[in-house]
């Protein structure tokens, strides 16, 4: 089991799935089962979302762009829907991002289907990490979607005005081949809310990390056998990739990691130091646990106003 390895192994199985191995190709490299390297992938992907929470937080932002990536769970949605089987827990899931322009920090992401309900969530997670004004100038943070329908009620019911929005539709033309990517006949960008120049609007960057998304993480490699058998560990590992692409890649075109660029580290990280913090930060997050179940029983036995 994961809690019998050594650290060092640990971080060498985590690191060769975040640079892109697949869970059995990790396993005969490192010799570790690859129920052990699942079990410490949800573990620690899980402890790196917790710790994601608490360091991506009060983030002034100017520009965040907006995007969701495609993958499967155990089978793919078609063949689910002829099986009749539950497809919320199978078949299509989607990979929701948001990045910023400069700094090209992952400020969050969502795993689910995608629908209203996974929406919401995304885009309430995002108003808990940026920094708004009060007032309705031009120094509100700009948001950049495409044109999916959600996202205009659910940015306006989390930030009610306060980040200025701008639209990208993106016409195609017929794709004459089956894998071959279509051809963009034309663009088309709308202000929703406060853009004065409409050449900002912008959905680029975000795309182009939905590559860097496809290379290094085996589960959404498109035409392989990397894929998801759950969505809990879809969403631990993404998270996991998250971290790690925030504190520890160096972006090439930056020079220095996300993390970096943003302000909330001030030196480069290697995947050590990264878990030496997540594992830091469950440790401390346990112990706070344990010392609210203590208050709470001492409250059960010791009730105020009753008699001594």
């Amino acid at each position: 089991m994961a809690n019998f390895l050594s650290k060092e192994r640990q971080i060498q199985a985590l690191q060769l799935l975040c640079e892109g191995n697949s869970i059995r190709s990790v396993e005969r490299v490192t010799k570790i089962s690859r129920n052990a390297i699942m079990r410490l992938v949800v573990r620690f992907g899980n402890q790196c979302r917790d710790f994601l929470d608490e360091r991506l937080v009060n983030l002034s932002l100017e520009h965040v762009q907006l995007d969701e990536i495609w993958t499967f769970c155990r089978i793919k949605e078609g063949h689910a829907k002829k099986r009749n089987l539950d497809t919320e827990r199978c078949g299509d899931q989607y990979l929701y991002t948001a990045l910023d322009t400069q700094s090209k920090l992952l400020v969050t992401f969502a795993v689910g289907k995608r629908t209203w309900e996974t929406t919401n969530v995304f885009i309430a997670d995002l108003r808990k990490r940026l920094v708004t004004p009060h007032t309705f100038g031009s120094d509100r943070p700009q948001l950049s979607t495409d044109g999916y329908q959600p996202y205009l009620p659910a940015i306006r019911r989390h930030f009610n005005e306060t980040v200025r929005h701008g639209v990208l539709i993106k016409h195609y033309a017929d794709n004459t081949g089956r894998y071959a990517p279509p051809r963009l006949a034309g663009t088309e960008r709308i202000n929703i809310n406060g853009i004065g120049n409409l050449r900002t609007i912008c959905t680029s960057h975000v795309e182009r990390n939905n590559l860097t998304i496809r290379t290094f993480m085996k589960r959404f490699t498109r035409l392989a056998l990397g894929f998801s058998k759950k969505v809990e560990n879809l969403a631990a590992a993404t998270a996991m990739h998250c971290a790690a692409y925030n504190f520890v890649r160096v972006h090439k075109t930056l020079r220095c990691t996300p993390a970096m660029a943003a302000g909330l580290t001030d030196r480069l990280w290697d995947f050590g130091d990264l878990f030496d913090a997540v594992a830091e930060h469950a440790k401390r997050k346990r112990h706070n646990a344990w010392i609210a179940k203590l208050i709470d029983q001492f409250n059960e036995r010791h009730p105020r106003g009753g008699s001594v």
